[in-house]
């Protein structure tokens, strides 16, 4: 303890330790008095010390990020996809692709059934024009050919929008199908398998486009590709 708050300290407990000298330097203060001074000279000193005392460092292993070392992801870029659902919805505010495969695996099943039967007659509806006279002339194919094309124990896998655009005044969707079934071909009369298997499943993988007119028209199926891998279905 130092400098002018310790002088004036120690004359104070001087004059406590040795009052009776009567002639030190407060002598005439009275108890009360050197309460209250003490207690000024205390609450100084302690003012004093806090401002000589060094800041405590902020530690680094706080949660805080400054603003020059936080990080921010960017929002990711439009897809093609994204684009073509954005253009076919200025036009058909309801068009949901998420809800799309479901309108797409209805009418995955009924082109099916139309297609074991024979008869796309069924299906008309649900295609354009061009597709149903493609398909209908596979059917005929068959029914010369005294054959019947059996899908059975279809187990859809997926069912996913891949690609939407606009093109010459239409709405285009393509939908990917993933999926486990019976494919096999048989002899109409003796019904023994021609083609195909009865009990080993396989594996396929199509695309089907739907397309109509730009705005909230009914769709139709206008192209099937296959990627390859499946059974005897639209061959030809």
């Amino acid at each position: 303890m130092g400098g002018i708050g310790g002088f004036f300290l120690g004359g104070l407990i001087g004059s406590v330790l040795f009052g009776g000298m009567g002639s030190g330097l407060f002598g005439g203060i009275g108890l009360m008095e050197m309460l209250i001074v003490g207690g000024l000279v205390y609450v100084t000193l302690s003012y004093m010390r806090r401002r000589q005392e060094p800041t405590p460092a902020v530690s680094r292993d706080s949660g805080y990020l400054s603003p020059s070392t936080a990080t921010f992801e960017a929002p990711a870029a439009p897809t093609d996809l994204d684009r073509g659902v954005g253009y076919i919805r200025q036009m058909d505010g309801v068009f949901d692709a998420v809800r799309f495969p479901d309108t797409a695996s209805d009418f995955f099943f009924k082109v099916q059934a139309a297609w074991m039967a024979r008869d796309m007659g069924s299906a008309r509806n649900l295609l354009t024009p061009e597709m149903h006279a493609t398909l209908q002339k596979q059917c005929d194919q068959l029914r010369a050919a005294r054959r019947v094309n059996r899908l059975e124990n279809i187990a859809v896998r997926s069912v996913a929008v891949t690609e939407a655009w606009q093109e010459g005044g239409q709405d285009f969707v393509t939908v990917c199908f993933l999926a486990n079934l019976l494919d096999y071909a048989v002899d109409e009369t003796s019904n023994q398998v021609m083609d195909g298997s009865q009990t080993e499943p396989v594996k396929f993988e199509e695309y089907w486009t739907f397309n109509r007119p730009v705005g909230p028209n009914p769709w139709r199926l206008s192209a099937i590709q296959q990627s390859g891998i499946g059974g005897t279905r639209y061959d030809g």
